[in-house]
């Protein structure tokens, strides 16, 4: 995410994620689970994607009720084709759910109480209107059971 729509996005993480829960930062996720064994090959591919593709155009589309959390959803074809290149170059490494089309969005909130969720979701709501959402580049992270590792980031060079 660009740096005014991250500070949005995990300002709002930070205050209504349960902080014993909270191991990585607002994000975008286009892959829940790539085996590390193919971590040069996954590096390689995205270098090549954001060193040949511009920021994609994306928006804040509408507020998503989770049960028990609440997210942004993102509308973003571009980003959802970068995503299905990757896919593509990565068949064979994905799980069932990454062999999944996404539904891209930024969790606010998640592993509450059905109550509290509802409650955020209302409130979220009554002042949210759709709006543009910039994305700077991709990330890569590894989960450590418990922290994250970040990888490495990379920004969009294309023209």
């Amino acid at each position: 995410m660009a740096e005014a729509d991250f500070a949005w996005a995990d300002k709002l993480r930070k205050r209504y994620f349960p902080p014993e829960r909270n191991m990585i930062a607002a994000h975008i996720t286009l892959f829940h689970h790539l085996p590390p064994g193919a971590h040069s090959e996954i590096k390689s591919s995205i270098l090549e994607l954001t060193r040949n593709n511009k920021p994609p155009a994306a928006s804040l589309q509408r507020l998503i009720h989770l049960g028990y959390g609440v997210a942004y959803q993102i509308h973003s074809p571009e980003l959802l084709a970068m995503r299905m290149e990757l896919a593509d170059q990565f068949h064979g490494l994905l799980t069932v759910q990454d062999q999944q089309t996404p539904r891209l969005h930024v969790t606010v909130q998640n592993k509450v109480t059905a109550k509290e969720s509802k409650q955020l979701f209302a409130e979220l709501s009554a002042e949210f209107e759709p709006r543009p959402f910039r994305i700077k580049g991709l990330g890569l992270s590894y989960y450590m059971d418990g922290p994250w590792e970040t990888i490495g980031q990379w920004s969009f060079r294309g023209v």
